[in-house]
C-alpha cells in the first residue's frame, strides 16, 4: 500500500507519496490538466502494483482531477480542510505551513486515520448533471435576490412612490411598469390605459383595471424629490437592475425546466416525489446533494449529520448541552429546511410532529429543524428500501411516542 496527499490549488497540485512506516517514497508537483494526471499516474505506477494499493487524501470531493483518481480506481478520501487543519496541529505547534508540508499531512492522515474519514463514493453521471443545474438555479436565484436588494435601496432614494405601489418588486407588474417609467416623472404621466396594457404585458390575466388604479394612485402620490440630475442618474441604474433581473428570470426559468427534466429521469425521482413537500426542484435539489451512491451513507444518522439537520452535544464535567449543528453543507441544510416547511400542509403527521416540538413563539425554528431532521430519517429508509413514501407507516411510532 501506498498513500498519497495531494494539495490541489488552481494552477498546480503537490504530492506527496508515503509508504505504510511512513517514510517519504517521492514527492511532486503537478499541472493542472491532463499532463498532471499523466505525471502523477506515471509516478504511482512506480510504487504501487495496482489502483487499489493507493490510498489517496484531498480536500475536495469533486472536479476534474478527483474524477481522474476515482476513474483509474484508486480509494479517495475527501478531507474537509477543517479537519486537516487540525491534523497538522497534531504534530507541530510553530504554525509553519506550506504546499508540500500540507500534502504529506494528506497522506499521514490517510495513512493513519482514513478509518474515520469517508472514502469518496462517486455518483452517477445523470446526478451530477442534476447537481450542476440544481446549484446553478439556486446561485442565479440568490443573484436575482441581490439585485432586487440593490433596486429597493435605490428607489428608497429617489423614488418611494414605486415602493408604495409595488410591496414585491421582483412581480411581474413592477418589471413592465418600471421598465418604461424608471422614475418620478414618467411615473406619473402614466395613464390608467397604459398601466393596463404594461400589466398584461407582463403577464397579469385577471383584474387589469382594478390593480391598474391602485398602481396610478400610488405613482401619483406627492413625494420628496430627488435633484434633477440625480433623479436621472437613479433612473439609468433603475432600467439596468430591472434589466438584470428581467434576464434572470428568463434565465431561470429555462435551468427550471431542464433541471425538472433531468431529476424526472434519475431512478430515485419517483420515491422523492413520493415524500410530502418535495417537488421537482426541490426534490432535485435534495438528491443533488445527497448524491445517489447507494454506499455513500452507513445509516440514517449518518445521512442526516451530512444534511445538518441533527443536533450535537456538547459535554463536559456537569455541563451538558444539545444545539444545533452549525458546520453543514448549507446547501443541503437550506433545502431540508424549505422542505420541512412545506411538509406541514401535505402531510398531517409532518403537521402532527412539527406542533408537538413547537410550544412556543420561540421554538419554531427548532420546531422546524427537528421534523426536517426526522423527513431525512424517512427519506433515507424509502431509498434504502427501494419504497415509496407511506404516510401511516413514517408516523405511527412518533404518534405513539407522542401519545405516551
Amino acid at each position: 500500500m501506498i498513500f498519497v496527499g495531494i494539495d490541489w490549488a488552481e494552477a498546480h497540485h503537490d504530492v506527496c507519496l508515503l509508504d505504510t512506516e511512513g517514510e517519504v517514497l517521492a514527492t511532486l508537483r503537478i499541472p493542472e490538466g491532463l499532463e498532471g494526471v499523466a505525471r502523477l499516474h506515471t509516478l504511482l505506477g512506480e510504487h504501487a502494483g495496482q489502483p487499489d494499493e493507493v490510498v489517496i487524501g484531498i480536500e475536495t470531493d469533486r472536479g476534474l482531477l478527483v474524477g481522474a483518481l476515482l476513474a483509474a480506481g484508486y480509494t479517495v478520501y475527501a478531507v474537509n480542510p477543517l479537519a486537516a487543519s487540525r491534523y497538522r496541529e497534531r504534530h507541530t505547534t510553530s504554525r509553519a505551513k506550506s504546499d508540500r508540508g500540507d500534502a504529506k499531512v494528506l497522506a499521514d492522515l490517510v495513512r493513519t486515520d482514513r478509518h474515520n474519514h469517508r472514502a469518496v463514493a462517486p455518483d452517477s453521471e445523470l446526478l451530477g448533471a442534476i447537481k450542476v443545474l440544481a446549484r446553478s438555479h439556486q446561485n442565479l436565484i440568490w443573484t436575482r435576490q441581490r439585485q432586487l436588494n440593490a433596486l429597493r435601496s435605490a428607489l428608497r432614494e429617489y423614488y418611494p412612490g414605486a415602493l408604495a405601489a409595488f410591496a414585491e418588486l421582483g412581480h411581474a407588474d413592477a418589471l413592465a411598469v418600471l421598465a418604461v417609467a424608471p422614475d418620478p416623472e414618467r411615473g406619473r404621466r402614466l395613464t390608467e390605459a397604459r398601466i393596463v396594457s404594461l400589466l398584461r404585458r407582463g403577464g397579469r390575466q385577471r383584474s387589469l383595471e382594478r390593480r391598474a388604479s391602485e398602481i396610478q394612485v400610488a405613482l401619483r402620490q406627492p413625494q420628496l424629490a430627488a435633484p434633477a440630475l440625480v433623479a436621472e442618474a437613479q433612473a439609468a441604474n433603475t432600467s439596468a437592475l430591472v434589466a438584470v433581473v428581467s434576464t434572470l428570470d428568463e434565465q431561470i426559468g429555462r435551468l427550471e425546466a431542464e433541471l425538472t427534466e433531468a431529476f424526472e429521469h434519475h431512478p430515485d425521482a419517483e420515491i422523492l416525489r413520493s415524500l410530502p413537500g418535495l417537488g421537482a426542484i426541490l426534490g432535485a435539489r435534495v438528491l443533488a446533494e445527497f448524491g445517489d451512491a447507494p454506499d455513500r451513507y452507513l445509516d440514517a444518522k449518518a445521512r442526516r449529520n451530512y444534511a445538518g439537520t441533527a443536533p450535537i452535544t456538547r459535554a463536559s464535567g456537569t455541563s451538558h448541552v444539545v444545539v444545533a449543528r452549525l458546520v453543514r453543507n448549507r446547501r443541503l441544510f437550506d433545502a431540508c429546511y424549505a422542505w420541512a416547511f412545506c411538509a406541514l400542509t401535505a402531510s398531517p403527521g409532518a403537521r402532527a410532529y412539527y406542533d408537538a416540538h413547537d410550544p412556543g413563539p420561540r421554538t419554531s425554528k427548532v420546531a422546524r429543524r427537528k421534523l426536517a431532521n426526522k423527513l431525512v430519517g424517512i427519506l433515507h429508509g424509502c431509498l434504502t428500501h427501494g419504497t415509496l413514501y407511506d404516510e401511516e407507516l413514517a408516523w405511527h411510532r412518533a404518534s405513539e411516542r407522542l401519545a405516551a
